[in-house]
């Protein structure tokens, strides 16, 4: 995760935030995931996958609410990894919220199911809040609300979302001033 920075030019960067929900404590255990794509500022895609993980073992419903009931019949990483990777085509990079936990899912989800890691670097908004408005905490509920974002956490689209409009926040706030 190299440091941040935002484009000279803002609004020729497209990047899409992921966020993922895990069953159990195994990062290879992805229920959901959720990719939202940005270009020009702008959000142009969502995205959302119930997954069925490796395990039945659930130890995170009490946090986003998916059970194994919910993913029983979804399809596995391997099974949907086509329709994922095609949401990272043309990026410049992703953006999660503590993206060392979001990049070190994708990396375990990817070797469980027998396909390469794209080669996309990882941004974490909690670097970037942190480096912006100078946050603590830095929780996504907490950029968020400084932020005025909306944010149902722990649903795998809505934090996606808004890790992309912290994104888009920073990036006008480090835009150049015209004049």
């Amino acid at each position: 995760m190299s440091a941040w920075p935002i484009s000279p030019n803002p609004a020729s960067v497209q990047f899409a935030a992921i966020d993922f929900e895990t069953a159990d404590y195994g990062r290879d255990s992805a229920c959901a995931v959720a990719v939202v794509r940005v270009a020009g500022n702008r959000i142009v895609d969502r995205a959302h996958f119930l997954i069925r993980p490796p395990r039945r073992s659930f130890a995170f419903t009490y946090l986003h609410g998916i059970s194994w009931a919910d993913v029983a019949d979804a399809p596995t990483f391997r099974e949907l990894w086509p329709r994922i990777r095609n949401c990272f085509d043309g990026v410049d990079f992703l953006a999660a919220h503590n993206a060392p936990f979001d990049r070190s899912v994708l990396r375990a989800c990817c070797e469980e199911a027998g396909v390469a890691l794209p080669e996309i670097a990882f941004r974490c908004t909690v670097r970037l809040a942190r480096a912006v408005w100078q946050l603590r905490p830095t929780t996504l509920p907490d950029v968020c609300a400084h932020l005025n974002i909306p944010l149902r956490h722990h649903d795998a689209l809505s934090d996606a979302e808004a890790c992309a409009r912290i994104v888009i926040a920073a990036a006008g706030v480090r835009a150049p001033v015209a004049g």
